[in-house]
């Protein structure tokens, strides 16, 4: 059935800010997948059916997909607490380097591959109309698609009406520059992108504006009326076709075609629900909202630090104190995104910022006897890069390994 812009109006905030219960977490880790060997060798690992074959019997029963330049991106199921997302993931993701090793590759905690990856490995219609899309903003789209690799933490929008989603999505957003500096980890190796902390931040937010930038209420707004109408006015990126051709002509908003239908979009009817559910898949805001909260800002981390940002967040989000200190702490830093990716921890007022944030996600966690067995691996991540104004970058820059996660941290976890 086509879709009215009052029913799209309607669907987006019920489907996008669900109530759940607030402790619930998931994360997924972008993975870059290179030779053991040879790393700087290009390489096209096991074919993605081994992969799924893998995903089958995967202990904790994550879901893998393979990213247009072969990244590997490990989805965990949601966890009713921090531990049991931490100890899952690890359970699967230990699952998936064994079959790696077994392949000669080894899966890499990086923002940024430093390769130049030029093949796209996903040929579906999907990735073609991203790509054809994507090449309006120059050479950061296919960079983006084929060469960068995150840390995406899933948090409950809200455990009761919007008030609580609309002081979540304050906090994840607000605290977000802060939080790209501490755990910048792609410096660009060569080219355009040479000398960004995070040089994957920097990719993205070179792109269109209209699906990558942080979506800003309009006074007397509420986040899930500003969402509503930021996804509607954002640019259509495609459009599905049978015929394998998903272009959608340049210009056009989803608001554009549901009012003039195959006017807009030539050989489409106008949009239905289930287009506008895939339209939402095509919009990369450092937060978005998908019946969870999707932060997508954090740069891919070294070895098992990738449960440093997933327990920072999580303490945040479960702990009211801590959370409107951090806000606190960052409000001077707001939308600073680009500052964070080119500078990182040298920017003063950030790397100020970044401490006091770790140091309060800490501080909860301490209190909390579901987040507290993480508190050491939080700690050591203070000690050896907030607090020296440094990150895991500033390692790779110079050449020299990240140190492991504390022992203490891993007992009750695989290895």
């Amino acid at each position: 059935m086509r879709l009215s812009e009052p029913a799209a109006g309607t669907w987006i905030p019920r489907t996008c800010f669900k109530h759940g219960p607030p402790g619930r977490v998931g994360v997924e880790l972008e993975l870059v997948v290179r030779s053991a060997r040879e790393p700087e060798r290009p390489t096209d690992g096991p074919e993605y059916d081994q992969w799924r074959a893998a995903a089958v019997g995967l202990p904790a029963k994550g879901q893998i997909t393979i990213e247009p330049g072969g990244q590997l991106e490990l989805s965990s199921p949601p966890a009713d607490d921090l531990m049991s997302c931490l100890r899952a993931t690890a359970a699967d993701l230990a699952e998936l380097r064994r079959l790696a090793a077994d392949h000669g590759l080894e899966l890499v905690g990086l923002g940024m591959d430093q390769r130049d990856v030029r093949r796209r490995v996903r040929r579906e219609p999907r990735y073609a109309a991203m790509e054809t899309y994507l090449d309006r903003w120059g050479p950061a789209g296919r960079t983006m698609m084929r060469r960068t690799a995150s840390v995406q933490v899933n948090l409950e929008a809200a455990d009761d009406p919007a008030d609580n989603a609309e002081r979540r999505w304050d906090l994840l957003s607000t605290i977000g520059p802060a939080l790209v500096a501490a755990f910048a980890n792609s410096p660009g190796r060569s080219g355009r992108w040479h000398g960004w902390a995070s040089a994957r931040m920097a990719v993205w937010l070179t792109l269109d504006p209209g699906r990558t930038a942080e979506p800003r209420a309009w006074p007397g707004e509420t986040v899930e009326q500003a969402w509503t109408r930021w996804c509607l006015d954002a640019p259509l990126m495609l459009a599905r076709r049978p015929d394998g051709d998903w272009s959608a002509p340049p210009g056009v908003t989803f608001r554009d075609w549901i009012d003039c239908g195959t006017f807009a979009v030539p050989g489409r009817d106008g949009p239905t629900v289930d287009d506008l559910a895939y339209h939402l898949t095509t919009l990369f805001p450092p937060v978005r909202a998908r019946g969870h909260l999707e932060v997508r800002y954090i740069d891919a981390q070294p070895g098992d630090w990738w449960r440093v940002p997933v327990a920072v967040l999580w303490a945040l989000c479960t702990d009211g104190d801590a959370a409107q200190a951090a806000v606190d702490a960052c409000q001077g830093q707001r939308g600073r995104w680009r500052d964070a990716a080119r500078c990182g921890m040298q920017d003063a007022a950030l790397a100020r910022a970044a401490t006091q944030v770790l140091e309060l996600a800490l501080d909860a966690l301490a209190r909390s006897s579901r987040g507290r067995p993480a508190a050491p691996a939080v700690h050591a991540y203070l000690e050896h890069w907030t607090r020296r104004g440094r990150s895991p970058g500033d390692d790779l820059r110079s050449g020299r390994a990240a140190p492991p996660v504390p022992m203490t941290v891993l007992e009750d976890l695989p290895c």
